[in-house]
């Protein structure tokens, strides 16, 4: 079974296709919309063979099977708690935190390195906002 990191910004299917001398796969415009993708920068990119594929070169007992993982939607729920990590401040000064597949979750009163608990109160397909969750002191 292949593991999968938290830091997967996107996951999908494609072929490989030659042009120009060089092989390519294209990555699909919603998948770099959607993934917070910046358009020009490096990502490290796996490649995995699909569920009973096999190669002359590779003898199918090796070849590895891949759990299909829906990784649709935002990661996050609306009344859920979780620890992040503010990275920037928004142009109205809410902290801004990404988790996993470069989800944006603004902070209210989130300042630049700080790692906070937070309540996710509001979800949408692209962003999510929460509170800090103050601590009983």
């Amino acid at each position: 079974m292949v593991e999968v990191p938290d830091s997967l910004q996107c996951l999908f299917t494609a072929s490989v296709t030659e042009q120009d001398g060089s092989y390519r796969i294209e990555i699909p415009r919603e998948e770099v919309e959607q993934s917070g993708l910046d358009v020009g920068e490096f990502y490290r990119v796996g490649v995995l063979t699909h569920v009973g594929a096999s190669s002359t070169n590779t003898p199918p007992d090796v070849v590895p099977s891949v759990e299909h993982r829906e990784v649709r939607g935002p990661p996050v729920d609306e009344g859920e708690i979780r620890e992040v990590t503010i990275e920037t401040l928004g142009e109205e000064g809410d902290g801004i935190a990404k988790v996993e597949r470069g989800y944006i979750i603004i902070v209210d009163g989130g300042e630049p390195g700080a790692t906070v608990e937070v309540d996710v109160h509001t979800v949408r397909e692209n962003v999510a906002f929460a509170e800090i969750v103050e601590s009983e002191s």
